[in-house]
């Protein structure tokens, strides 16, 4: 999915059963396409499902973000440190993580008086 990233990532051609072709750089199509049988791939694939239906974008962004969170995970549970330990600290991190956005919110409480804030959060996105 790293290969899909960004402006300069490779178009992935899937081929069906049947025989038929499909062309795609959307991590969501993949991830649908494909028939996963691992078990924690499985969630992944479902996270990122669930990112795409609720937000519409970010599927391979959130596929890779939690791929390195397992893979910092492996690396610190080969060190010794129990896995609930592992987990706590991911939790304290999510927590923290909501406790910066939240400060970082602005509130747009009329959309016709905050015309410039909207037309910079338009112009930052694309």
């Amino acid at each position: 999915m790293k290969t899909n990233l960004g402006p300069k990532g490779t178009i992935k051609m899937l081929v069906g059963g049947a025989g038929q072709v499909k062309l795609t750089k959307d991590g969501s199509v993949l991830l649908s396409e494909m028939q996963i049988q691992h078990p924690t791939a499985t969630m992944i694939a479902r996270s990122a499902n669930a990112q795409d239906d609720i937000v519409g974008d970010g599927t391979t962004s959130n596929v890779l973000f939690i791929g390195e969170l397992l893979k910092q995970s492996e690396r610190i549970l080969y060190t010794g440190v129990h896995p609930r330990a592992i987990v706590d600290g991911l939790d304290i991190a999510k927590r923290e993580t909501i406790k910066v956005l939240n400060e970082m919110e602005i509130k747009i409480d009329n959309i016709q008086n905050n015309r410039d804030m909207l037309m910079k959060v338009a112009r930052s996105s694309l």
